[in-house]
Formats: structure tokens, sequence, C-alpha cells
């Protein structure tokens, strides 16, 4: 095997790698813990959590696409408290990586309450907050479609938590870098860049969408480029460092997304295909490496 050095810092936390499974594809990261070695991971980030407990949307939640799929889960999940209480400690005992907490919430007060539980939690490392959900005071607009929502979220949870907050963006808006740079002004001390798209199937036979809910969160390989763009504007623009995602299922797309300015990669849909694929993208990356005169792959960040 070629000897590379995968490792980078990300907010002074060291990763032995770059790869994240990227939340909602991965549960809490205890469901694979028998199947694969989860310690081969940079990173794992959680299934996203909300205040109180949910059952989801109703079925069916996910609809096939060329290159990609569209669910809408509607965030199920066990609570904040079974999270900082009972996942990430048990994930601890066995991971030795990066434990990545996903936070949502419908409300600027939700999100912080939910992240100062993650922060009395000595398992989770970083926050990740997922500005994606309606904001039930706003009229349902997501607040990360806004960049004073946005602000007023992150400046919310900087006030709770002294551990590395990422905001996970929404690609649904006009000018991504525009609440980027609100939430870095706001305090934020990374950015997940991107968050699925909006998509939609209709099942022409039946006459009827092919998800219960209508619409969902459209991911995929179809949507590396635009994802990628989007990395490399924000990166570019800010001082803080980016978390990759959207499309990414090989080595290649990783060092891609490194280039254009990711300091971490999460793997999302690919996960749903293929639950190998993390590892096995770790295992890759040094042969690809090799290929491209690539010693350090810290060196190769925000090259282009």
């Amino acid at each position: 095997m070629v000897n590379k050095d995968l490792s980078v810092s990300l907010c002074g936390i060291q990763m032995k790698n770059p790869v994240v499974p990227a939340s909602g594809t991965f549960g809490f990261g205890l469901e694979l813990a028998d199947t694969l070695d989860i310690n081969t991971l940079g990173g794992i980030s959680l299934k996203g959590t909300t205040r109180e407990a949910r059952f989801g949307n109703p079925t069916p939640r996910i609809a096939e696409c060329t290159e990609g799929m569209i669910n809408s889960v509607g965030l199920q999940n066990p609570g904040i408290d079974v999270l900082v209480n009972d996942k990430a400690p048990f994930l601890r005992k066995i991971y030795g990586g990066v434990i990545i907490a996903n936070i949502s919430g419908y409300s600027v007060e939700e999100y912080a309450f939910n992240c100062s539980k993650a922060e009395s939690c000595p398992d989770i490392d970083i926050i990740e907050v997922n500005v994606s959900c309606p904001n039930v005071h706003g009229g349902g607009m997501a607040f990360g479609t806004d960049p004073s929502s946005a602000a007023a979220v992150t400046k919310a949870v900087k006030e709770v938590t002294g551990k590395p907050v990422f905001i996970k963006l929404s690609p649904n808006v006009t000018d991504i870098v525009s609440i980027a740079k609100a939430c870095e002004d706001a305090g934020a001390d990374g950015i997940t860049l991107v968050n699925t798209f909006l998509g939609m199937r209709i099942d022409i036979k039946r006459r009827r969408p092919v998800i219960a809910n209508k619409m969902g969160g459209f991911s995929g390989p179809a949507i590396f480029p635009i994802a990628l763009r989007m990395v490399w504007q924000v990166s570019h623009a800010c001082n803080i460092p980016v978390m990759g995602c959207g499309g990414v299922r090989r080595a290649e797309d990783v060092v891609e997304m490194m280039m254009a300015g990711a300091t971490a990669v999460q793997v999302g849909a690919e996960n749903l295909r293929n639950p190998f694929v993390c590892p096995e993208i770790v295992q890759q990356l040094p042969a690809v490496m090799e290929s491209l005169g690539i010693e350090k792959l810290q060196d190769i960040i925000g090259i282009v």
C-alpha cells in the first residue's frame, strides 16, 4: 500500500482523514459498527436531531432518479436527550474519530436549546447546524435561505457552546456566498456545503407524486458539479473551513472537493447504495494521491 498523509486539521481538531459519512445516511454510526470498521473514518456526522422525538414524514419517502435519489424522511429521530445521553456516549466507546452532532430546529430558541445540550456532552466534538428547517415563526421559510435568519441561528448557537459550529447550508438559494458570509460574521467556525436540492418525481401511471410529501431533497452524483461550485465560491469568499458534501462517491471526488476548498468531505447518498463506500474511499485515496503526485492531502486544500 502507498504511504501517504491523509490527515487534515479541522478547526484545530486533527482528523486521520477527511472522509465523513453525511448526516442522515449513516444513522448514529452504531448501526454499521458490526458490519465495517468505523474507525477507518475521519469523522461521522450523526443523524439530524430535534428537541423532541420525531416519527418523520408519511411513506413513501424515497424516489429513485437518474444518478441520484429524492428523499423526504422528515428528520425522523429520537430527540436530543437520547443523542447526548445514549447515542453519542455509546459511539465514543467504540469510535476514536471526530463525532459531529447534526442539530435541527424549528425556531431560534430550539436550535439554541439543542446546541446547549450538545455542548454538555463531552463525546461530541463538532456541532453541525442544519438551517434547512422551516422557520415556524417566520412563515415556513427555511432559516438557511435568508442571510439574517441564518445569522440569527448562528449567533444564538454560538452563545451557548464553545464547540466548533459548522452551519450546513441549503443550496436552494440564489446567492450562497452572502448567506455563508453572514454566518461567518455571526461567529460560525465553519460551513458545510451543501444540503439537498429540492426535487420531485411523478408516477405517470398513477398520475400523482411518487413521494407522499410531493417534493423532497435531491441528492446523488448528479448534484456534484453544483455542490463543487458552491464549495469553491464559499471557500474563497470566507476565512473559515468548509466541509464539502454533495454527490461524492469516489476518492477522486474527495480530491476534487478539497482542491475546490473543502477541508473535510462528506459522503451522503452513496452510503445508501453502498454502505461500504466510505472505508473504500479511504482505502483508495493513497493510490489516487500517488497518481497525482500528492504527498499530503492538507496541501491541496483550495489550490484551485
